[in-house]
């Protein structure tokens, strides 16, 4: 496809104000999703993706700190630098009403024939002419989470990228369509889930992920010793059924969830916690984390209409944003593995 026909803007320069723009001043300045695409030191490049949520911009102020610094004097590898969703950036939203959900609609994407799915594939197929030597999705959100990685293969160089921002590392296949599932095709690739948006240590410590990536050599290709990786894997997404209602307050609800339940990511639960009540005869759907063909079994039961876990596991992005829940999921839930990919 010839460069006016894109589906995307490509730039190899910063358009005026550009380091110093809010996000939600971005679509000032922007004719929409844009891929900056900078010569470095190393021709092989590197792949940076942000604002694929509109309210998750620690990424982008990573970013223009770091291109503060280089833009100059040059980049040590060259960059591939994304910015997504400017239009939802712009209302600090993660999606708008009108849109899929841009961290869903990439190679493997359910919507296919979407023109997000479209202009997706067109970015993808530019990285892959340019011969990419990783990519890094960052993303912030919105409850208490420590800083981690997820990544979709088991490869030492993946676990090694990941490694440059946390030793907290969470192996998923699930959900489909994300940037880093279809890049892991290509190059290791990975999502990294930065905190809460606005926090100073979110953009530091993307910055200084950043910097590494772009400054090393090489990812090496040998396991790494086990004590030098927390490595997780997801077993089961949950979600409340559609049609359903929830609350975190109290509110009389289907769903009457604990006020403090985002407190549980990355703990491990043993069987009996609860998560709050429930209605009689409601219960929450347990999809798959890993392969549809995988069924992930129950992981909760309802005795007395208290929803507790019957099982171990380990909780990640529980939230008390509504908005959040019913644009992604309540929680994902993993178990830890070792190298090998087995249970620990």
């Amino acid at each position: 496809m010839d460069a006016i026909d894109a589906p995307c803007a490509v730039m190899d320069r910063l358009p005026a104000g550009f380091l110093d723009c809010p996000p939600e001043k971005l679509i000032d300045i922007l004719p929409g999703p844009t891929l900056f695409d900078f010569p470095g030191h190393d021709p092989r490049p590197l792949f940076v993706s942000t604002l694929l949520h509109g309210n998750e911009y620690s990424g982008l102020a990573a970013m223009q700190c770091v291109l503060r610094r280089h833009i100059e004097r040059g980049l040590p590898r060259s960059l591939l630098f994304f910015v997504g969703n400017i239009r939802a950036a712009a209302a600090d939203l993660r999606t708008l009403p009108d849109q899929l959900d841009f961290n869903r609609v990439w190679p493997g994407t359910l919507y296919p024939d979407d023109p997000q799915a479209l202009q997706a594939r067109w970015i993808y197929d530019y990285a892959a002419r340019r011969g990419i030597f990783a990519s890094i999705d960052i993303h912030n959100n919105t409850g208490f989470n420590p800083h981690y990685a997820c990544i979709k293969k088991l490869d030492p160089r993946f676990i090694a990228l990941a490694r440059l921002f946390s030793r907290i590392v969470v192996h998923s296949q699930r959900p489909v369509g994300t940037h880093a599932a279809a890049f892991a095709d290509l190059c290791p690739a990975m999502t990294v889930e930065c905190g809460k948006a606005g926090a100073g240590s979110a953009t530091q410590h993307a910055i200084e992920l950043v910097e590494a990536a772009l400054s090393i050599s090489h990812l090496p290709d040998h396991p790494p010793t086990p004590h030098d990786v927390d490595l997780l894997r997801t077993y089961a997404i949950v979600k409340p059924p559609k049609g359903t209602s929830f609350s975190f307050d109290g509110t009389p609800a289907d769903f009457m969830f604990r006020a403090d339940i985002d407190h549980l990511n990355f703990s491990e639960l043993a069987p009996g916690v609860s998560f709050g009540k429930a209605r009689a005869g409601v219960k929450l759907d347990i999809l798959p984390g890993e392969g549809e063909e995988t069924a992930p079994g129950e992981y909760f039961d309802y005795a007395d209409g208290e929803i507790r876990l019957s099982r171990p596991a380990i909780p990640a992005m529980l939230t008390v944003d509504p908005r959040a829940v019913e644009l992604d999921c309540l929680c994902y839930l993993m178990h830890r593995i070792g190298l090998d990919g087995e249970r620990a």
